[in-house]
């Protein structure tokens, strides 16, 4: 079984910044693919930003040069560096993972909790 935790969503002011962890724990060999997805009130939920086992990075036009997503293969981590943020990208953000597990089956569409990034004055 995979848990996957986010965590360091804040209010912030505009222009600010944020680093937002996402964390997959179990029986987990490697972090295959993560995505960061972001939903706003009254809004569908967006792909953010992706990144794969060999850390090829996709992002949403919006977020180009804003948000930087990385990952920490030892701990299983991945992270989303925001910058310069808008108050457009207030919403819960949250991390879905692929993984390979110790077992050698691949855990699909594993979801997390999601973690609230407002960005207001």
């Amino acid at each position: 079984q995979v848990q996957v935790v986010e965590s360091g969503g804040g209010l912030v002011q505009p222009g600010g910044s944020l680093r937002l962890s996402c964390a997959a724990s179990g029986s987990i060999f490697s972090i295959q693919r993560v995505g960061w997805y972001r939903q706003a009130p009254g809004k569908q939920r967006e792909l953010v930003a992706t990144i794969t086992s060999v850390g090829t990075t996709t992002y949403v036009d919006s977020v180009k040069g804003r948000f930087t997503i990385s990952r920490d293969s030892a701990e299983n981590t991945v992270y989303l560096q925001m910058s310069s943020l808008k108050p457009d990208d207030t919403a819960v953000y949250y991390c879905n993972a692929d993984v390979l597990m110790n077992s050698g089956r691949l855990a699909t569409n594993n979801w997390g909790q999601g973690t609230q990034v407002t960005v207001s004055s």
